[in-house]
Order: C-alpha cells, then structure tokens, then sequence
C-alpha cells in the first residue's frame, strides 16, 4: 500500500477554503479516481510544535493506493483537471509526496 500526501504549504498570505476542498474538489477526485483509490484522509492544519505556532501546512490529503502504478494509472489522466481546480480553494500549489504506507 502506497500514501500520496499533497500537503498544502501554510504562509502570511496563504488563503485555503477548506469547505470547498472538502465539499468539491475531494469527491471530484475520489469520483475520477475510481476503484484505484483505496481510501482518503484529510487533515487540517491546527497548530505547530510551539505554543501560538501556526501548523506547517493548512491541510494534508492522504490518498491510498495499492501500489505507485495504480496511482499513476489512475491519477495521470486527470491531473491537469485536478491542477486546474486549485484555484477554487488555494492561491499555493501543494506539494506531493509518495511514501509506503506502514499501518501497526
């Protein structure tokens, strides 16, 4: 199992709708993705490590795959869509990770 995080980097200008990323660009994505993706996680930022600290990023989706070939399969063909719609909710791009996803 595979995890793609696309974390949304948090700044003094940084302007996220959370409830339009919520609401429609996360079943948009869930919808084109189809049977591929095994499953979603999203986190909203909160705080950081200090007191008064704003969180690192303003929100962290976690989208699992069975391996990376199934994401890419399944994520190429709508990418430009999903770039597209950043602009509904964001004025940052997010920064995507892939990692092996280890659950104890």
């Amino acid at each position: 199992m595979i995890k793609v995080s696309v974390m949304y980097p948090n700044g003094k200008d940084v302007k996220f709708n959370a409830e339009y990323y919520k609401n429609k660009h996360l079943p948009m994505v869930s919808e084109l993705l189809g049977s591929a993706l095994k499953g979603m996680e999203l986190d909203l930022g909160m705080a950081g490590r200090g007191e008064g600290e704003p969180a690192p990023y303003v929100a962290i989706a976690h989208l699992k795959f069975d391996d990376i070939a199934s994401f890419q399969a399944s994520f190429g063909p709508h990418a430009a869509t999903f770039a597209a719609d950043v602009k509904n909710y964001s004025n940052v791009r997010g920064e995507l990770q892939i990692s092996e996803s280890i659950s104890y």
